[in-house]
């Protein structure tokens, strides 16, 4: 799920055993109302059971892919991941989530977001049409660690404007991915990302972007989708990310937020797609989290 800019925090170590995790305080990120002052660096043992978070969340996203079709509802495609985190003994970061700057608590496991709806879409009874283009973001707890990750398809027959704009979404992923290495910053992230979708001449929501991830879905830092090279917090082996592009097919950089408070729109109605990985640095280099 994507996250509101805030603030890196400073480094701790922490590990599966260990107690200690985020400081708490004022002034922060905007999650839930929660400060995030500190960045926990993981240990093997943690990165190895938010694989396996991770896990769950890209076999959530299969479900609700599989199930999308035109004539099936959004909430049948919520079904689909629910049943999927109930399976697996897991639970969901994304239900009954209440940010401050959401008028009410999420009320469903996934986001669908449709056509001209960037993120956060509430899973309703919106019933899928040809050519629609769908983005589901999942995230998934398992034994205390969470994983996070998003996709980006077309229902039924594809527009090759659709498929281009996806595509190129999944290119500022890898790229973004890519730069995920021992030494470079979080500007190098975001400059990878941005790079892309500006060459593209895609717009890019300002406000919204990645973040950390492991005992809880939104953790310090925020990863910007677009930055300057060498700038921001040096990233080190144990430090685990989300990484999500969101690139608007109007070009503009204008979005705007739907009566319920949590969907976030293109302004000129454009598509838009959404992608997403939690990505752990490595010292052998990044390291997916979030794949089957």
């Amino acid at each position: 799920m994507a996250a509101r800019a805030g603030r890196a925090g400073r480094v701790i170590r922490a590990g599966a055993g260990t107690s200690r995790g985020m400081g708490a305080g004022n002034g922060g990120w905007d999650y839930g109302g929660a400060r995030q002052d500190m960045v926990e660096i993981k240990n093997d043992e943690a990165l190895d059971a938010m694989r396996e978070a991770g896990r769950v969340v890209a076999r959530c996203l299969a479900a609700a892919r599989e199930a999308a079709a035109p004539g099936v509802s959004l909430i049948e495609l919520d079904k689909a991941a629910h049943d999927v985190i109930r399976k697996a003994g897991a639970t969901s970061p994304f239900l009954n989530y209440h940010p401050s700057f959401a008028p009410t608590p999420f009320p469903a496991v996934i986001c669908a977001s449709v056509n001209d709806t960037i993120v956060h879409g509430i899973p309703d009874g919106y019933v899928l049409r040809d050519g629609d283009l769908v983005s589901i973001d999942c995230g998934a707890t398992l034994d205390g660690w969470t994983g996070d990750a998003a996709t980006s398809f077309i229902v039924g027959t594809p527009r090759p404007a659709d498929l281009l704009l996806i595509g190129t979404a999944e290119k500022a992923l890898a790229a973004g991915i890519a730069a995920a290495v021992p030494g470079a910053r979080i500007g190098d992230i975001s400059n990878a990302i941005g790079s892309i979708g500006r060459s593209a001449r895609y717009g890019i929501p300002s406000g919204f972007g990645g973040h950390g991830i492991g005992r809880q879905m939104h953790e310090d830092p925020h990863v910007p989708n677009e930055g300057r090279p060498g700038r921001g917090l040096r990233l080190r082996p144990g430090l685990a990310l989300a990484i999500e592009p969101m690139l608007m097919a109007g070009g503009g950089d204008e979005f705007g937020v739907a009566p319920d408070g949590w969907a976030l729109r293109t302004t000129d109605g454009s598509r838009a797609a959404h992608v997403e990985h939690s990505v752990a640095i490595t010292d052998s280099g990044p390291r997916i989290l979030t794949l089957q």
